[in-house]
């Protein structure tokens, strides 16, 4: 097993989302046997921590998961450690959106051409 550090992206939603666009970007410590398992591995940790809830001003918060960007082999630490998180506000979520969806395929991709060659 190899530890990897991989960014989650979530995109923030507030009310009726009539606002500049946020994403929080996460850097999360993954334990996995590849690259292809840790990418699988930090997706599925995106997808369960999506969240809906009201703020202090009664309004609907909505943290929905776009994807995994990045992904870097580490060395040992803990599993699933939240490492960095950054909430951006973009001009354009779609192409902030579409963007980091590219990087996920690529990195997808990479990860199981390597994973091919390894078996």
């Amino acid at each position: 097993m190899k530890w990897y550090l991989a960014k989650l992206v979530y995109q923030i939603v507030c009310g009726d989302g009539a606002h500049t666009p946020q994403f929080d970007e996460q850097l999360r410590l993954i334990m996995a046997e590849d690259e292809l398992h840790a990418f699988q591995k930090a997706r599925s940790i995106g997808e369960k921590e999506q969240d809906n809830f009201l703020n202090n001003f009664n309004k609907p918060v909505r943290w929905k998961f776009i994807d995994v960007p990045e992904l870097h082999a580490m060395n040992a630490l803990i599993d699933g450690a939240e490492m960095y998180s950054r909430i951006r506000e973009e001009d354009n979520a779609d192409i902030y959106i579409r963007v980091t969806q590219l990087k996920a395929a690529h990195l997808l991709e990479n990860s199981v051409h390597q994973c091919i060659r390894l078996n």
